[in-house]
């Protein structure tokens, strides 16, 4: 048997199998109503028979749209199916392409110099972008490309539309929802700068404003930061001595680690708040409670999930699904305003059981 590719059928072959003109058979995809409905059939048939289909990469270069939407990740791309809550925000995105018969194109950063490259070359029409950092380069460079784009979360030069809760309000909501009051408060934090350097730290470790995008480049971090500090100086707390585990990306089995390693530096065995930036994290933490045997440990997470509220954990719900429809319908319609997601403090449907 052969193995050499079939040559691909072209316009000029199609032309023949018809007996029509080059110039008819483009006609005949590209502008229906200027041909006559016996010769436009006869040219679809020879298409079909011929398998033939429109380059299209040559119809954008004529129409001027690729009819594809580009999603820019700053995650390994594997994060956007392992990752629960990455996977509804592609999905809401996904959601808005099925309707407006778009196609949509994963673009990936690495955090190099081919980053801007990587996706200003893309062919799309516009951008939908996960959160990244303040002095991320493709900010900048998508914001002036002249295509409509929006992001998830912040940052948000001019030029972006901006979807997300309000962070710091939502956290301190969670926080002060919990039995804070009696008990040592603990946080699981998202990275704080561009190496996404992971430890425990200190209140007095961080930046005093920690909405500076200079102090705190993750917008996110930051502002969920600020509305746990003011959750706990609420509750009377000293802030500088609150113990902070921040972890490299949110996965739960890093989840899992920082609450180890903040539960060992506790003194005593008193009652416990612990606060993680996502239920994901959350639910790591939870592994880690149980395995300890610790009982007087509360669970804060972010995202509303099902799992984490059975599973005992206190909870934000502002539904990524929706924040990934918002996104990429404002990066089709190329509106210039950002809005606030509603969101809500979920309350646990059971408390953490350690002897499941």
């Amino acid at each position: 048997m052969s193995t050499r590719a079939r040559r691909r059928p072209t316009v000029k072959d199609v032309a023949e199998r018809a007996g029509v003109a080059p110039m008819t058979v483009s006609y005949t995809f590209n502008h229906p109503a200027r041909v006559a409905e016996a010769t436009r059939n006869r040219v679809l048939e020879a298409a079909a028979r011929l398998g033939y289909h429109p380059d299209s990469t040559a119809r954008a270069l004529r129409s001027g749209r690729a009819n594809q939407l580009g999603v820019v990740i700053g995650e390994h791309l594997s994060y956007l199916f392992d990752n629960p809550q990455a996977t509804q925000f592609l999905a809401g995105v996904a959601d808005v392409c099925v309707s407006e018969g778009l196609g949509m194109m994963l673009i990936p950063t690495r955090g190099d110099a081919s980053d801007v490259d990587r996706v200003l070359s893309a062919a799309v029409d516009g951008y939908v972008l996960w959160t990244t950092v303040a002095d991320d380069p493709v900010l900048a460079a998508v914001a002036a490309s002249g295509r409509p784009a929006a992001i998830q979360g912040g940052p948000a030069p001019t030029g972006l539309v901006c979807i997300g809760p309000d962070d710091r309000a939502a956290a301190a909501a969670v926080a002060a929802a919990t039995p804070l009051a009696e008990a040592t408060p603990l946080i699981i934090s998202f990275p704080l700068d561009r190496r996404r350097t992971s430890g425990v730290l200190r209140g007095n470790d961080l930046p005093s404003d920690l909405m500076d995008p200079q102090a705190v480049p993750f917008p996110v971090t930051g502002a969920r930061l600020a509305g746990y500090r003011d959750a706990l100086t609420a509750g009377g707390h000293d802030w500088g001595n609150v113990r902070i585990a921040v972890v490299e990306r949110n996965q739960r089995e890093l989840g899992e680690d920082a609450a180890e390693a903040l539960l060992e530096t506790l003194e005593g065995s008193g009652s416990v708040v612990m606060l993680a930036m996502s239920d994901e994290l959350a639910l790591g933490a939870y592994s880690a409670v149980r395995r300890t045997q610790r009982n007087n440990v509360v669970l804060a997470g972010w995202d509303g999930s099902r799992e984490a509220t059975t599973s005992g954990v206190w909870s934000v719900a502002a539904p990524l699904r929706e924040q990934g429809r918002a996104c990429a319908q404002a990066a089709l319609s190329g509106e210039s305003d950002g809005h606030l997601v509603p969101w809500s403090v979920v309350a646990p449907e059971q408390r953490p059981d350690t002897d499941r």
